[in-house]
């Protein structure tokens, strides 16, 4: 349950921009919407895969639950990357404001994301 907090406090944390201390995130109002009904359904799904192992149910089961649990995720990540892209780094190219600095966060938050 902790885990659960804490990752959402890391999301609304990134979500308003106070990593470095400034404000620069971006969430649009109906993605933020969209993707907290998202998250609330994915901590629904990761309790009943607590509950099957709890259960000791079948691993295969387990196993289609949790990469169910991670499609989720990644949804999620693809909502949140499209935001960043549509207004972080639009803005900051049309502004002509640390575009260079915005393509290689840009860039390190793909990595990341796809695990590269």
């Amino acid at each position: 349950m902790d885990a659960t907090r804490d990752n959402e406090q890391a999301l609304q944390g990134t979500a308003h921009g106070t990593a470095h201390g400034t404000a620069h995130g971006y969430i649009k109002a109906r993605d933020k919407e969209l993707l907290q009904n998202r998250l609330k359904r994915i901590e629904g799904q990761v309790r009943g895969v607590q509950r099957m192992v709890d259960d000791e149910a079948y691993c295969v089961e387990v196993l289609t639950q949790i990469a169910s649990v991670v499609s989720a995720l990644e949804k999620v990540g693809t909502i949140l990357l499209k935001d960043h892209v549509e207004h972080c780094v639009r803005e900051s190219i049309e502004k002509g404001e640390d575009a260079d600095e915005k393509i290689e966060e840009l860039t390190a938050a793909v990595e990341r994301f796809l695990r590269v």
